[in-house]
């Protein structure tokens, strides 16, 4: 399904395992939601083209916040939309709004801060040029 301001979305089911005593999702399983759309936007996105500008690249998540609206249930199928919200100099940051796939009931929305990291010297650096050019192009 498509949704104004997000190119890309992906579905799954809710599993027995995410679910507690009171039949919901886990709250902490939100985020774990909110990688597996990202890392199917990723794969969708195939920005391993620009070469090792994007695939020697690493991020690291300094910010994750979640705003739950509804509880996932056991077997509802989840759609996850996904977009890059802001392209910084050394940050970006994506939006995951996760829907009831059926309904289209908003049940929470996620934004995670990630930063381009030197791992060697442990601190930020500005991200490529052309992974700045390629985020922009595929935001929402």
């Amino acid at each position: 399904m498509s949704r104004p301001g997000f190119p890309f979305s992906t579905r799954f089911r809710v599993r027995y395992s995410e679910i507690d005593g009171q039949k919901i999702v886990f709250n902490s399983r939100y985020l774990e939601y909110a990688d597996v759309g990202l890392t199917e936007f990723w794969r969708w996105a195939d920005l391993s083209r620009l070469g090792p500008e994007w695939t020697d690249a690493e991020f690291n998540v300094v910010s994750a916040q979640v705003d739950y609206k509804r509880a996932f249930r056991f077997d509802d199928l989840v759609e996850a939309f996904v977009r890059v919200e802001r392209v910084g100099s050394s940050s970006m940051t994506m939006r995951i709004d996760l829907r009831h796939a059926e309904t289209g009931d908003l049940h929470a929305e996620i934004e995670m801060v990630s930063v381009h990291v030197d791992l060697a010297e442990r601190r930020a650096k500005p991200i490529p040029e052309a992974v700045r050019t390629a985020l922009l192009a595929i935001g929402g």
